[in-house]
């Protein structure tokens, strides 16, 4: 039966479930317990992500009470009620949360056990594994049949001493079908050098079938959608191209500043924040070539076609900002050159996108939050009803908030008049899809590591054909040669983007906002 959620509270009946939802979950491996181990559990990338994405996939089935066991593990010296009570309230509280949860919250946070130990010394990892074993023996499982996901959710520059102790003190056993995986967070190294070190170390402990490295966008629903889109609608194909699209933008904002992070954000700054790693997946699958399969390496393959194929950013097609106030953050340097605001036009030189700007536009402090990819269409050519100056057609996917996509399109103007107005056609999830709860995206992602599904990880030459375009850049901006524009709080940015836009060739839409529907 379905909750007040709109989620499914059980196991398919797979005498009833369509084949689709049969072969969806037929996908979890059965065999062998499944041990899930959080380190960094203590912190807040855990308990306001990790542990509600869990949690929902305890909620709704995927994850069973008796075959899984989660373990955090972190330096501070707590208890389990301690660590859970912790993370309590961010499950009563969290997406689709209801009163009717808080038995699901009990009997989900008794599967949680909690170890105390260094990142970078043996005797908490041993401690560690001896807690996985009991577990797995405690469900029969045979040596070697077990799973081990191991989620770091801690910061970079603990990764190589964690994946040594893990390699050293906690490897399962496979050859019984067993294995390990890693989930590591971004940032992925600061550039190029220090990505690959990263990357090398790694590497040299892990084989790339089990290190997943996540980037949350790319388990967003609509991000998701991208390749369905493309290749599954015939009207797209002929139209996605430089000989009908002018400019494509893709735009995070957020309408906050740095929020008390200001002392971790100044060590990156908006562009290894957002732009490097977010906004150019992102560019990946709206620019991408079709794949011979869905297979995760042939999209993979495609993606880093893509990446290797971006030419070198043109320092007179960057603008940085840097919102004012920021400095008076105690944690920020008062001589700060760290960028808030950045728009970085990106050129792809293929058959397909020659010619046609990609501009990547992130920043804080805005005028208003959202994430959304935008493609406007050239004019059309013989403007017989005069309606140019109304805009463009343009091809909008809002990522968040409020999930949509819509067709920007010229209409007659309702009346006796031939006159013409902007519209639209629109997809709204939230009015489509009232009996569906989108996922979050860290539940789709942990899902499909547990599945073995790299589909939307970021490959190891994907991630240092993605450094290898911004790493000049950032060299230019750390060094200081680069200076950031102040821009008001609460403001579209610097004038100087909208002015770089313009030169782009984008013609911005004045008299016409869409508007989300209303639920009837």
């Amino acid at each position: 039966m379905k909750g007040s959620t709109g989620l499914t509270e059980r196991r398919p009946n797979f005498m009833t479930e369509s084949s689709s939802d049969r072969k969806e979950f037929e996908n979890v491996p059965e065999s062998g317990c499944l041990s899930i181990i959080v380190l960094g559990a203590s912190g807040d990338l855990a308990k306001k992500k990790t542990f509600p994405a869990l949690f929902n996939l305890y909620r709704q089935g995927f994850l069973q009470s008796n075959e899984v066991h989660i373990f955090g593990y972190a330096r501070t010296r707590i208890t389990d009620d301690e660590l859970r009570d912790r993370i309590r309230g961010h499950l009563l509280h969290g997406k689709g949360a209801s009163s009717e949860n808080s038995e699901d919250v009990s009997k989900f946070l008794q599967l949680i056990k909690y170890v105390a130990g260094s990142y970078d010394a043996e005797e908490g990892f041993r401690l560690l594994d001896k807690e996985i074993s009991e577990h797995e023996v405690s469900k029969n499982s045979k040596e070697g049949s077990s799973r081990r996901l191991f989620y770091l959710a801690l910061p970079p520059s603990v990764y190589p001493s964690v994946c040594q102790m893990i390699k050293t003190c906690c490897m399962n056993k496979s050859d019984l079908g067993g294995w390990t995986r890693i989930v590591v967070e971004k940032p992925f190294g600061k550039d190029l050098d220090s990505a690959e070190e990263l990357s090398t170390h790694i590497g040299e402990l892990f084989d790339e079938p089990q290190i997943y490295r996540i980037d949350h966008y790319l388990g967003k629903e609509l991000v998701q959608n991208l390749l369905v889109l493309r290749f599954a609608n015939r009207f797209f194909l002929p139209l996605w191209n430089r000989d009908n699209i002018d400019n494509i933008q893709i735009v995070f904002r957020e309408d906050f500043g740095t929020e008390g992070r200001g002392g971790y954000f100044d060590e990156y700054g908006i562009i290894r924040d957002i732009i490097q790693n977010h906004l150019l997946q992102v560019l990946c699958l709206v620019a991408m070539e079709k794949p011979v399969s869905l297979k995760p390496e042939h999209i993979r393959d495609e993606k880093v076609k893509v990446l290797q194929s971006v030419l070198p950013i043109d320092a007179e097609e960057v603008v940085l900002g840097q919102y004012e106030g920021y400095i008076d953050d105690p944690t920020v340097p008062d001589n700060s050159n760290t960028p808030t605001f950045a728009t970085v036009i990106l050129r792809i030189h293929n058959e397909r996108w020659e010619g046609v700007p990609f501009i990547l536009k992130a920043g804080k402090a805005l005028n208003s939050r959202k994430a959304e990819i935008r493609v406007q269409f050239k004019d059309v050519p013989g403007d017989i009803f005069k309606c140019k100056k109304q805009g463009r057609n343009e091809f909008v996917i809002r990522l968040q908030p409020s999930e949509a996509m819509y067709m920007k399109l010229t209409v007659k103007k309702p009346g006796l008049d031939m006159s013409t107005i902007q519209s639209e056609l629109d997809l709204s999830y939230g009015q489509r899809y009232q009996e569906v709860t989108i996922p979050e995206a860290y539940e789709r992602l942990i899902l499909d590591t547990i599945r073995g599904d790299q589909q939307h990880f970021v490959r190891r030459d994907e991630l240092k054909a993605a450094w290898e375009i911004f790493t000049p850049l950032l060299h230019r901006i750390d060094d200081g040669e680069m200076k950031p524009l102040p821009y008001k709080s609460g403001s579209r940015g610097p004038v100087e983007a909208d002015s770089l836009l313009e030169k782009a060739g984008y013609v911005q839409t004045h008299g016409y906002i869409w508007i989300p529907p209303t639920l009837n």
